[in-house]
């Protein structure tokens, strides 16, 4: 019973770790519905998320090999080269998603002709953004599912990590979106972070279709790299905020 516990513990770890880029995604996409409906939006969202992962565990659980068998082959060797099955297919296809929305929500911010704080005409239906944050938080869980498999073969301990780490993803989206919504500058550190996220998806599904493009093998970001990066934008972020304001104080002095 012990080893269950414990088991159940590094679970809830792992995937509280492997949710990060998953929780800023949330956090992110809430945005676009009415500021009244977002709080319900993330709620909801991760909510049908945690019953959609149980079924993905599920579904794994029983059709493992099916998921990994290759079900498409890309053959010019030397130019681009792959074997595709339904979990590269998904990660890929998650990535390039996230690379598009990311891209989009940069470059309206720099090509924006008026600013205004909340564009209502841009807000979009409850159902629609509750649909992305579901469908988004299936593609993130992969990897976290065939973790908790690699580290245990019980169904029942892997369900309630997955609903422990839920509700506890449902609390901190809460609290990343309240630290957003109250320094906006961060969300362009935010989007980055989601960019790189996209890219991160995108080597990682093609590591696992095996491409090889001009004769090169794909390798995957470890999340090693991608934490590294992360902390090199936020110092950078953050130093470049405290230095702009040192700026202006200094202007303010000589006028």
């Amino acid at each position: 019973m012990f080893e269950n516990i414990l088991t159940l513990l590094m679970l809830v770890l792992l995937q509280a770790v492997l949710g990060f880029d998953n929780l800023l995604y949330i956090s992110l996409e809430s945005k676009k519905a009415d500021v009244a409906r977002q709080s319900f939006v993330r709620k909801a969202g991760i909510g049908m998320a945690i019953i959609f992962r149980i079924i993905l565990l599920f579904a794994l659980v029983k059709l493992i090999d099916y998921f990994q068998e290759p079900i498409l082959h890309i053959p010019f060797e030397d130019m681009l080269e792959g074997h595709f099955n339904i979990h590269s297919l998904i990660v890929l296809m998650g990535g390039v998603f996230i690379l598009f929305t990311a891209m989009k929500e940069i470059w309206h911010m720099v090509s924006f002709k008026k600013f205004t704080i909340n564009d209502s005409s841009s807000k979009q239906s409850v159902s629609k953004v509750v649909s992305m944050i579901v469908v988004m938080n299936v593609v993130f869980s992969f990897d976290s599912i065939l973790s908790a498999m690699a580290l245990t073969d019980i169904f029942w301990i892997m369900a309630v990590a997955i609903v422990i780490s839920g509700l506890l993803m449902i609390w901190l989206a809460e609290k990343v979106t309240d630290f957003l919504t109250k320094n906006r500058m961060y969300e362009v550190l935010g989007l980055f972070v989601l960019f790189i996220v996209g890219i991160m998806l995108l080597t990682e599904g093609g590591h696992l279709a095996q491409i090889k493009l001009l004769g090169e093998e794909i390798v995957p970001m470890s999340k090693t790299t991608f934490y590294f990066i992360i902390i090199i934008l936020v110092l950078i972020d953050v130093i470049q905020a405290r230095y702009q304001k040192k700026i202006i104080r200094s202007h303010q002095k000589d006028s």
